[in-house]
């Protein structure tokens, strides 16, 4: 994967791939499904005039107008209560919250009601609602705007939360939560937008509860998802130069997990290193941990291992900030750690 510094440029075909950027993706699959089924709209905080705070809905207002790109009020709880009340009453709405920070506001609206109203009313109703939040830390906005709390989201019943962390996932996955009768949470992390990739111009939706092995191995098991998966990535490769063979597994969704992908991948390679932008305590790194001990603790010839953010409100200054986020180096060091190197 690469990082590009300035604007993205616009996807281009060669041969029977597609080479674009995280944001021009998740750009086409709005699109594709604004084209596709009339009773998808997208709705947020400056999605249409603005083109969204990070130009993923950028001319979607002139070509479909302001009924299915809406410019919301700056009030979470109420455009995301909106927005339920419009999956309740048999539209598709695609709810972009700014960042995940701003979720906070919102969090009555997603956990109380989005993910209850099925339970509570017998089945009788579904919420067909997709969030797309920006999330992670990276960027320099401090403590207040670089939040990772996909863990909290994961932790509710009634919501399925995923993270894609390639361009593929970002494009496909949109249209497998809007079939969805529940509540999808998206996760967008911030220092995706950028990043260029590959997908097959035949591409198609993404199974949206199953994980995936990104790189094989044989010697420990480094568990990612979201921003995480490239600095996971190249760990990896680094480890490969000192004959360390690392499986990388991509989580995707974070609720469901897939608990077999996980157990099947560990119970080969009898180590594991979980990678988490959330704070260690609490976090979903230490769930996915317990999932391990309780499904292969006999299988493992190691602790397992968790490198996640410090313990501090993200700092601002760029080298606090990177120091305070998971690094290459500290998940290479944890993975030779659980092979005694």
């Amino acid at each position: 994967m690469t990082v590009q510094t300035a604007a993205a440029p616009n996807s281009g075909v060669v041969g029977n791939v597609v080479q674009t950027t995280y944001r021009e993706a998740i750009h086409d699959a709005i699109r594709e499904a604004l084209l596709k089924d009339q009773r998808v709209f997208l709705m947020g905080e400056d999605v249409g005039r603005y083109g969204g705070c990070y130009a993923v809905s950028r001319g979607l207002l002139d070509e479909f107008g302001p009924d299915r790109i809406r410019d919301t009020p700056l009030s979470e709880s109420a455009f995301v209560g909106a927005g339920i009340g419009a999956a309740l009453g048999g539209l598709r709405p695609i709810v972009e919250i700014m960042t995940v920070n701003f979720s906070l506001l919102a969090l009555d609206q997603i956990v109380n009601n989005a993910a209850t109203i099925r339970h509570m009313s017998g089945g009788q109703f579904n919420v067909p609602v997709v969030i797309r939040i920006a999330t992670g830390a990276g960027r320099q906005l401090a403590a207040q705007h670089s939040h990772s709390l996909e863990n909290w989201y994961a932790h509710v019943p009634g919501l399925k939360v995923v993270a894609p962390a390639t361009v593929e996932d970002a494009r496909y996955m949109l249209w497998t939560a809007l079939e969805d009768p529940d509540p999808v949470i998206i996760f967008e992390h911030v220092m995706l937008y950028n990043v260029t990739g590959i997908l097959s111009a035949d591409g198609g939706p993404v199974d949206i509860g199953k994980a995936v092995i990104r790189r094989p191995g044989r010697d420990v098991t480094l568990i990612a998802y979201g921003g995480t998966l490239g600095k996971t990535l190249d760990a990896a490769e680094t480890l490969e130069a000192d004959g360390i063979a690392a499986e990388v597994i991509d989580l995707r969704s974070l609720r469901p997990l897939d608990t077999g992908t996980i157990l099947r991948s560990v119970s080969r390679t009898r180590r594991a290193v979980i990678v988490d932008e959330g704070w260690r305590t609490g976090s979903l790194a230490a769930e996915i941990s317990a999932i391990i001990m309780d499904g292969a603790f006999w299988d493992l010839d190691a602790p397992v291992s968790r490198v996640c953010t410090a313990e501090v409100p993200i700092p601002y200054p760029r080298h606090l900030e990177q120091a305070a986020l998971p690094q290459p180096a500290a998940i290479v060091a944890a993975a030779r750690a659980t092979l005694g190197r």
